[in-house]
């Protein structure tokens, strides 16, 4: 009976100490609750998040630079972008530029997405080396500019350019027949020299690309069409010169661009996390492996004609 007793009180002393504490978490939970106005407190880490624009800017990944070069997809940039605009966590956006510009289109997709992200939280462009032509028309359409002193930045203007062969033809007796339904549809062919009515199109294309280029940094920028038309020449501009015209905000590098980032973001602290794109050496080799095949199968003059043919219309680049 004793024992009973004993083992009864055991019980009973175990069911209150768990009673006090079940109590107690009660409590620090209803007070939680009544602190965060009806929502539990949850620790989280607020983020500052860089995502690179490095090199060559086009749709596909493909690059004009020789033996290809570093480049950077839209398509990538643009996803970056939204993962972030979506993620809570996330209370910054820093675009790091590293490039001389790139296709129109890709350009625009970009500058597209940047302006729907900062919507939701503040973007802040940050020049490095180069942030020119294309890459400074996204640059332009962030909250604010950060940019080196010394960095390449601007050279707002448009070029298109092609290969011609036709010296280098006639030098060998190579003669050139291509039969084509309308009038222009071989503009631009590296084996045959332009027309004057062909160059004039090729040149009002460029002029209403490059008129909407101004009309857009003007835009972005809050200053007038005329201040940016005196700077598109299409030469490129120091950061410092930009700084004292008005087209970036900040001279600085990557601790600046931090700094502007929070200010603009309401906070004082965050961890700096990067969006990237993981290349591993097996990707190298197998890049490295397929060109090398594909050259030995079609042959390296029918390549540089193929390449030829493949870039009519020429590509414009912004």
């Amino acid at each position: 009976m004793r024992e009973k007793i004993k083992e009864a009180a055991k019980k009973s002393k175990w069911g209150t100490v768990i009673t006090v504490l079940l109590g107690l978490w009660l409590l620090a939970f209803a007070i939680s609750y009544l602190l965060t106005g009806g929502t539990p407190s949850v620790v989280r880490e607020d983020k500052i998040v860089f995502i690179p624009i490095y090199g060559f800017i086009s749709s596909d990944g493909s690059s004009t630079m020789p033996f290809g070069g570093e480049s950077t997809t839209s398509a990538q940039i643009v996803d970056y972008l939204q993962q972030a605009e979506k993620d809570d966590s996330i209370k910054g956006i820093i675009i790091e530029i590293n490039s001389g510009g790139g296709t129109v289109v890709a350009t625009k997709e970009i500058e597209t997405a940047v302006k729907k992200a900062k919507e939701k939280k503040p973007v802040v462009a940050w020049i490095r080396e180069a942030g020119a032509s294309g890459a400074y028309w996204i640059a332009s359409s962030a909250n604010k500019i950060v940019a080196d002193p010394m960095s390449v930045t601007g050279s707002i203007g448009v070029t298109s350019s092609y290969l011609e062969f036709t010296g280098l033809m006639e030098k060998y007796g190579i003669g050139y027949e291509q039969l084509t339904a309308g009038k222009y549809k071989d503009t631009g062919s590296p084996f045959r020299e332009l027309k004057e009515d062909e160059k004039k199109i090729l040149q009002d294309k460029l002029n209403i690309i490059h008129e909407n280029f101004i009309n857009t940094v003007a835009e972005n920028r809050g200053v007038s069409k005329e201040k940016v038309k005196g700077l598109a020449t299409g030469m490129y501009s120091l950061g410092q010169e930009f700084y004292e015209a008005g087209l970036v905000d900040y001279l600085g590098g990557k601790e600046e661009a931090i700094k502007i980032a929070k200010e603009l973001a309401g906070i004082k602290e965050a961890k700096l996390v990067k969006f990237e794109k993981k290349t591993s050496i097996l990707d190298v080799l197998s890049r490295l492996s397929a060109d090398a095949f594909y050259y030995m199968g079609r042959g390296i003059g029918a390549e540089l004609q193929s390449k030829a043919e493949v870039s009519k219309p020429v590509e414009i680049i912004a």
